[in-house]
């Protein structure tokens, strides 16, 4: 299909030179004065065979130049060809407007100087819209946002509505990173309305997400994937206040480096749960907005003794330990959890600790708590048997007390029967 494009503008081209050239051609020899030869109709028609069968030489190179283009503009932002589609569509209309004199004259330079301004022309305008994008995109919103001000200012001179203006730690945009939208709280946190101006979701950070979910590991694939679904669930909820921007930072390769920039240029905020970048962050006087110390002041999630199931991925540094993920890539680790490696297990929550860095479960397979429990029940079982059996030897022993004392005191009073009747005996005689 490509190639018969080609063909038909190359033949279409043909058409337009013919009727253009062969006049002058004519002319120089000597077959002008033919009527069959000069008229437009055969120009037209030589122009249009002779490109037509040029254009079979030209297909391949035209093809591969195509893919090649094709392959560069796919690899660049749809900012960065939105202004520079722009800006040389404005070069090439001031080229005209500059040109006009020029068609005015009867001679070769009112074809040439004008193809030749439109091409220098079109070439600056190309260059500034894509050099100095962000420059003209942070200069849009500055001045939208120049405009909303202004226009709150006016209603509240004339008294109709009292507003809160901006302060200097008010920060109008919440920039997402990766890790807080792989985590999937940022969600929750915005329905509640706790977040103050918009959610801006770049373009780099989507496209960032899309490269986890196409990984070749498991663990970061499934990540990746859930990234993309709470981006797709929030842009479906209507009381989410959220923006995208196309703007990117070729010459900055690191995503982290490149959310800093853009909280830079318009005044924003970063959010994440990035420790790290937490700490870039500051070092480099950005606001940044940490959703782990937010839950560090908040009730946990997970409270000790509660049952879930997980699978082990791996062992833990200490001995027997194995370490498993939820969903939102939290930290379990499993006591005795080497022998279920790459198996789902119910464990039972032990502890939880969170940290600036994220949040760690400690956990204990469930059958190892009820095993622990059934020895405990053993064992107050037998010391319970041990009890009765001392306490019936007891009643043994004061038994056996009790009959031993009875015929020492029955022996007694035998001999005491006896000593009276030898006594009485004697007194009858």
């Amino acid at each position: 299909m490509r190639k018969i494009v080609i063909n038909i503008i190359f033949a279409l081209l043909g058409i337009a030179v013919g009727i253009t050239i062969l006049p002058s051609l004519w002319e120089v020899f000597g077959l002008a004065g033919i009527a069959f030869v000069n008229n437009g109709y055969f120009d037209g028609l030589i122009g249009c065979i002779i490109f037509y069968f040029l254009s079979f030489l030209f297909v391949k190179p035209i093809m591969e130049l195509n893919q090649k283009m094709e392959k560069y503009l796919n690899s660049r932002s749809p900012g960065w060809i939105i202004y520079g589609a722009s800006f040389l569509i404005a070069g090439l209309v001031l080229a005209n407007i500059i040109s006009i004199p020029f068609y005015m004259m009867h001679n070769m330079f009112s074809n040439v100087i004008p193809v030749i301004l439109m091409i220098v022309f079109g070439w600056i305008g190309f260059r500034m819209g894509t050099s100095r994008r962000n420059d003209w995109t942070n200069f849009s919103i500055t001045k939208r946002n120049t405009k909303t001000n202004d226009k709150n200012d006016q209603i509240a001179a004339e008294g109709e509505v009292t507003r809160r203006s901006a302060k200097k730690d008010f920060y109008p945009y919440k920039i997402l990173d990766t890790s807080v939208i792989i985590d999937g709280r940022i969600h929750q946190l915005a329905e509640t309305g706790f977040l103050e101006g918009k959610l801006m979701i770049p373009d780099f950070v989507v496209h960032e997400l899309q490269l986890i979910s196409d990984s070749s590991d498991s663990q970061k694939r499934e990540r990746g994937r859930r990234g993309l679904d709470i981006l797709n669930e929030m842009k479906m909820d209507q009381t989410i206040n959220y923006e995208t921007t196309t703007r990117d930072y070729d010459n900055i390769p690191e995503v982290d480096m490149k959310l800093l920039k853009l909280a830079k240029e318009i005044g924003g905020a970063v959010m994440t749960n990035d420790y790290n970048l937490s700490k870039v962050s500051e070092f480099q006087n950005v606001q940044v907005l940490n959703i782990n110390e937010l839950a560090k002041v908040l009730k946990p999630m997970i409270l000790p003794g509660e049952a879930m199931t997980v699978k082990v991925i791996k062992e833990g540094t200490e001995r027997e330990q194995g370490v498993a993920y939820l969903e939102d890539g939290t930290m379990v680790v499993v006591e005795e959890g080497k022998y279920f490696i790459n198996k789902d297990v119910e464990v039972i929550v032990t502890s939880a600790l969170q940290t600036d860095a994220g949040k760690m479960i400690f956990a204990k397979p469930k059958h190892s708590i009820h095993g622990i429990q059934e020895k405990s029940s053993a064992k107050e079982n037998s010391n319970n048997h041990k009890g009765n059996n001392n306490h019936n030897g007891g009643n043994r022993n004061n038994g056996n007390r009790n009959r031993n004392n009875g015929n020492r005191n029955s022996n007694k009073n035998n001999s005491r029967n006896k000593r009276g009747e030898h006594r009485n005996g004697k007194k009858v005689r």
